[in-house]
């Protein structure tokens, strides 16, 4: 239920940003802009391989004749990390296939900043942009399919229960804008959105069940583990204006 509380919150700050807007400066941007993602994350101090996933956004923005914009935007998008096991002969002779175990948190955002624009000649703008973010979990994917429930080797995996649902951090990144007409803009735009807060924290975990490798079957303890998320995005978007004429 939780996270749709947060679509709610979500749209109500949209609209209101909308109508602020209109009411200031007789109209405001809106659009969706989406595309593939880079996921990186950090596992104490040891880096995981990128994760190759996608994310989508609507957003809203000031319409004014300055160069800086005020905007809001809300998100999905999946973050996280990878391990990639190549192919490779096991002590039988046989051939096993490479295959990827993917670590996915799936996240909605709620990001508010501002961005500048810069012109590059006709019909042609770039911008930077800075924005603080916050995120909710709304599911994961932490454990591979073939992982039994009861298999003690689960321990190498995270565990849903130590995942932090609420994250913030930081967004940057830049664009350009291609403006097709009065109304109609179309966006290009790199981004890169490291958190600040862990998205999982697990504290030591004393007498776990070992999992057995060397033929070791005593408990062993299981150390802290923290996780946090940094993801590079592409994003191809559209943009619109929407005009609000004054009539006294």
């Amino acid at each position: 239920m939780m996270h749709k509380y947060l679509i709610y919150t979500f749209l109500l700050v949209l609209v209101g940003m909308g109508q602020v807007e209109a009411q200031e400066s007789g109209g405001f941007y809106f659009g969706i802009k989406g595309g593939p993602a880079i996921g990186f994350q950090k596992w104490n101090n040891f880096q995981r391989d990128p994760l190759f996933r996608y994310h989508a956004i609507v957003f809203i923005e000031s319409a004014t004749e300055e160069s800086v914009a005020l905007f809001a935007q809300a998100g999905y998008h999946v973050r996280g990390s990878a391990i990639r096991t190549p192919a490779y002969v096991n002590f039988l002779g046989q051939d096993i296939n490479g295959f990827t175990t993917p670590f996915e948190f799936r996240n909605a955002s709620l990001s508010v900043g501002a961005k500048q624009r810069f012109d590059l000649g006709i019909n042609k703008k770039f911008y930077y942009m800075f924005a603080l973010r916050g995120e909710y979990t709304l599911s994961t994917d932490l454990r591979p399919d073939f992982l039994e429930d009861d298999d003690p080797c689960g321990i190498f995996y995270p565990f849903e229960g130590f995942v932090q649902k609420f994250n913030y951090g930081l967004t940057v990144g830049g664009g350009i804008e291609f403006t097709l007409s009065e109304f109609v803009a179309i966006l290009t735009e790199f981004t890169i959105s490291p958190d600040i807060s862990r998205q999982y924290r697990q504290p030591e975990v004393p007498n776990v069940r070992s999992c057995g490798f060397g033929g070791s079957s005593s408990n062993q303890t299981l150390g802290e583990r923290e996780i946090t998320n940094t993801t590079l995005e592409i994003s191809l978007g559209f943009r619109f204006l929407r005009k609000v004429e004054y009539i006294e």
